[in-house]
């Protein structure tokens, strides 16, 4: 039996009537960012765990390695000029936009995350693509609204150590500062650490955790 004959078999029934599969089930599109610049790194090997466990006959999943991609990282002239977006942006921008959650696996470098996957967020979460700036209003339109997030983050500071001392930088700067802004919501965080002192076994058990992860769509 198939995940769909599955949730629909659990189904309570009123007045002895079920509703169709297709009134029940809504596929997701998943898409999967990894910013990690490395193809070999462990936050690689973190995003093919997790889109190894989404079930892809009840889901549509894609893929963006932004290491892979091919874009100048800086946002030349800020906002007082447009910058030309590169073929490999505009469809990362088109993937966003169509689906339904969005997963970032990322590491933590110097309280942040690394400059190109920052650079992304420069070229593409930009004034009426990502969000609107509204006259006499104090806060702009959130245009990904609809949309829910994970973030799966690898560190090399230990989970307390970052929340109580270092507030959380990296998380509040992506989750709050980037995703919410834009209407992304919830915005859930699953935090992997210390990455540089781990055995293979406990890597294991991380992708394992990315694996579930992805099966349930979260």
């Amino acid at each position: 039996m198939n995940s769909i004959q599955e949730v629909a078999s659990k189904i309570e029934t009123v007045g002895g009537y079920a509703p169709p599969l297709s009134m029940t089930v809504k596929p997701k599109k998943v898409l999967v960012i990894n910013g990690h610049p490395d193809p070999l790194s462990f936050n690689r090997a973190l995003s093919e765990a997790y889109v190894k466990g989404v079930n892809a006959k009840d889901n549509k999943i894609e893929v963006l390695n932004i290491g892979d991609l091919a874009f100048n990282p800086n946002l030349v002239f800020g906002y007082r000029e447009k910058t030309e977006l590169e073929s490999d942006l505009l469809k990362s921008i088109d993937l966003i936009k169509g689906a339904d959650h969005l997963v970032w696996v990322f590491p933590m470098w110097w309280y942040g995350y690394p400059a190109l996957m920052k650079g992304f967020i420069d070229r593409t979460f930009l004034p009426g693509i990502f969000f609107k700036y509204q006259k006499g209003k104090a806060f702009p339109e959130k245009l990904l609204k609809g949309k829910t997030g994970r973030i799966i983050i690898t560190a090399d500071t230990v989970r307390w150590y970052d929340h109580w001392f270092m507030h959380s930088p990296a998380i509040q700067q992506f989750k709050k500062g980037t995703l919410e802004f834009c209407g992304v919501s919830p915005v859930k965080v699953s935090y992997f650490a210390v990455i540089k002192d781990s055995t293979s076994a406990q890597r294991e058990k991380w992708l394992q955790k990315a694996e579930t992860l992805g099966s349930k769509v979260i």
